[in-house]
């Protein structure tokens, strides 16, 4: 396997629950609790999704996330991977996730 060049660990996750999060200083932003898989365990993310999707679209969702960029507190909740999104037209966030027809592992390596 190549090495990453970036030290980035993006890896894939399932939503297994989420929730609004009015504290945030930004506007639609919404907890999440994301399985990485037996070996990686349950981390927690806070993203800006609230206006592509209702938080309880997103449970269930295989997603994406780098994992190694350090945690930090937002509104005191300990967000500990940013789940990938990509701009749309307006510049708010869209789901970067696996192919919904393929079985990925959970805590799989982007590579």
């Amino acid at each position: 396997m190549v090495e990453n060049p970036f030290d980035v660990d993006i890896r894939v996750g399932e939503v297994l629950e989420a929730e609004a999060f009015p504290e945030a200083n930004k506007p639609k932003m919404t907890k999440l609790w994301i399985d990485l898989g037996d070996k990686h365990g349950e981390i927690q993310s806070a993203a800006q999704y609230d206006h592509h999707y209702e938080p309880e679209e997103l449970e269930g969702r295989r997603v994406l996330c780098a994992t190694n960029l350090g945690t930090v507190r937002i509104a005191g909740f300990k967000s500990e991977a940013l789940t990938v999104g990509v701009p749309d037209e307006e510049e708010y966030p869209v789901l970067v996730e696996p192919d919904r027809d393929v079985d990925v592992p959970l805590g799989g390596l982007l590579f």
